[in-house]
């Protein structure tokens, strides 16, 4: 891969560089289109409405937003995924809080999030059992990632190939018959595929900060 193809690929460490720049709409996009399947199922999983989950979704984006240009790593305090799921989960909070205020519209809102004080929180805010969900549902997304970014590097046809084949599991030979190809091109589109994918699973791994 070269450089050309980096530039076209952003790795999610320089993705969430780019981010302090309120301007950067491209980077904006990219970022939610990564993230917000993963903010969604997580809010459902926790007990949440579909709409009361796009809520989530749509708060969390905003509070990324408002605290993103004082994001600092430091590995002393956890890394990005943890900070986003304490974004997420303080998020999802509110709206079960939400909930009781309307059978109970006496109690007083909370005024703020924790995270307006604490940038980078520690991963000890989030209970055993939710980061447990939460990796569970970030390595679901992960793998979508790579999937759609190795997507976007292959010829249609061998993706369609691999997708036949591993996916809608068609036998090889119907599969080579569907596409007018020897059934050992189908094995081979079969193992480019699967090594490109795992390829830049691991390079998203790598570049999560």
């Amino acid at each position: 891969m070269d450089e050309r193809d980096d530039d076209l690929i952003p790795t999610r460490a320089t993705l969430i560089l780019r981010l302090k720049d309120w301007q950067d709409q491209a980077s904006w996009q990219e970022f939610f289109d990564t993230y917000w399947q993963l903010i969604f199922k997580f809010a459902i999983k926790r007990g949440l409405t579909p709409d009361e989950a796009r809520d989530v979704v749509q708060e969390t984006m905003i509070a990324v937003a408002r605290n993103m240009p004082a994001f600092k790593y430091d590995a002393r305090l956890g890394s990005f995924k943890t900070w986003l799921l304490n974004m997420t989960s303080w998020r999802v909070t509110d709206q079960f809080r939400q909930r009781q205020l309307a059978d109970h519209p006496d109690k007083r809102a909370a005024d703020k999030f924790p995270e307006d004080d604490h940038p980078s929180p520690p991963a000890e805010h989030v209970p055993p059992e939710l980061e447990k969900l939460w990796d569970d549902e970030w390595e679901k997304n992960l793998l979508a990632t790579a999937i759609a970014k190795a997507r976007r590097r292959l010829d249609p046809k061998q993706y369609q190939i691999y997708d036949f084949y591993v996916n809608k599991e068609w036998p090889a030979e119907r599969v080579a018959q569907a596409f007018a190809i020897p059934v050992s091109l189908v094995y081979l589109a079969k193992h480019r595929v699967t090594e490109l994918i795992k390829a830049e699973a691991e390079r998203l791994k790598k570049d999560i900060i």
